[in-house]
């Protein structure tokens, strides 16, 4: 494994990228938004809103994909707030037992902002059955969840004709990903970013399902997109998850202290929502050697808040430890033992990057704190 000179992250990452000096694409985009004219951005936003500005009358004239996290609180405030628009939230909630920071979030968003929510609550039976086959089959135990929370707010503005949908962040220019280097304000292409890419539905079907069970993750045709415009938020406002928290506090948004010390994150404000889809989160680092902390730690040198060797100590102490309690929830929900559960994640160990010690534990061959 390489890291990145900058900030923390492996070159295992899929579709992330390296410059000549041993940069990664994340490092050279978050230092690219300093030659970027943000002001001008601002005005492409508002001539944007402008062209669908009460386009449906006292409806809403536009969409939102929100969660309730901090993210979701930030991207409510300038569209309702600082653009003038009357956005209706679309959100898609897991069935997993939720925080209670997570119950008060959604609930908050709402009340602060003074908007609609309309949640998709996913039938219990489908999700467990997927759950399990892609858990199984592909180490991907949410992606049922992920797809949906990509899907649902397409169809939604379709039905509810509010074609701008307002999205967060590009995840392949900001952190990494296949398509870092096209930086757009389009998200139309969101479904192609590898979070909640295609898994054939033959596959699927053969866990006992119909085509009706999984007719919510189809997602729209391509001439009914076209009649959408989807849209990142992240290119028209420099992006920064830190201080989007450091807002949603401001507006209500409850993190996780003093409710649930997690063992495996180097912050306490991101995917506070539920407890066992943390277990997704954490699936990388079997496949790809990084996972929580190391995408915040990464996050937080490029954002000036850690010296990479600040970083280095919490990957070394975090990045591995899979919390329990989110084990406990995820084996709770889909009927796993323990061993079951831990049987499966053996086998998505990657040997090219782990070899397991004396103690026949898995470990890193190429650790970052063996590379400083």
């Amino acid at each position: 494994m390489k890291y990145c000179k900058k900030c923390t992250m492996p070159d295992t990452r899929p579709g992330i990228s390296f410059d000549e000096n041993g940069v990664c694409s994340a490092c050279n985009n978050e230092k690219r938004k300093d030659s970027i004219d943000w002001s001008s951005r601002y005005k492409e936003l508002e001539k944007l809103c402008d062209k669908y500005r009460g386009m449906n009358g006292d409806e809403p004239d536009c969409a939102i994909a929100v969660s309730g996290g901090k993210d979701s609180h930030f991207q409510v405030h300038v569209m309702k707030e600082k653009m003038g628009m009357n956005p209706i939230l679309f959100s898609v909630e897991d069935n997993f037992t939720m925080t209670e920071a997570g119950k008060a979030n959604l609930k908050n968003i709402s009340e602060e902002f003074g908007c609609s929510i309309i949640s998709l609550k996913p039938d219990i039976r489908t999700q467990k059955l997927l759950m399990r086959k892609t858990f199984e089959e592909y180490g991907k135990p949410t992606w049922f969840i992920d797809r949906l929370i990509y899907t649902y707010p397409l169809k939604m503005a379709l039905r509810f004709n509010t074609p701008l949908l307002v999205y967060g962040e590009n995840v392949s220019w900001e952190y990494g990903g296949n398509d870092a280097k096209n930086e757009t304000y389009s998200a139309k292409e969101i479904l192609a970013n590898g979070v909640a890419s295609d898994i054939p539905e033959q596959k699927l079907l053969e866990s006992g399902l119909s085509a009706k069970d999984l007719a919510l993750t189809i997602a729209p045709s391509k001439s009914e997109i076209e009649k959408l415009e989807p849209i990142y938020l992240s290119y028209f406002l420099r992006w920064n998850s830190y201080s989007n928290y450091i807002f949603a506090s401001s507006r209500g948004f409850r993190d996780l202290r003093g409710e649930w010390d997690r063992t495996m994150t180097a912050e306490c404000f991101d995917q506070v929502d539920s407890i066992a889809y943390l277990v997704h989160a954490w699936m990388k680092y079997p496949k790809f050697g990084h996972a929580c902390a190391s995408d915040y730690a990464a996050r937080f040198v490029r954002y000036g808040l850690l010296s990479r060797d600040e970083a280095i100590e919490i990957i070394r102490q975090k990045d591995h430890a899979l919390d329990p309690k989110a084990v406990e929830d995820f084996c709770a929900f889909t009927g796993y033992s323990k061993s079951e559960f831990w049987s499966i994640v053996d086998r998505f160990y990657n040997k090219d990057l782990f070899i397991k010690d004396s103690f026949g534990r898995w470990v890193l061959k190429e650790p970052i704190w063996k590379q400083k």
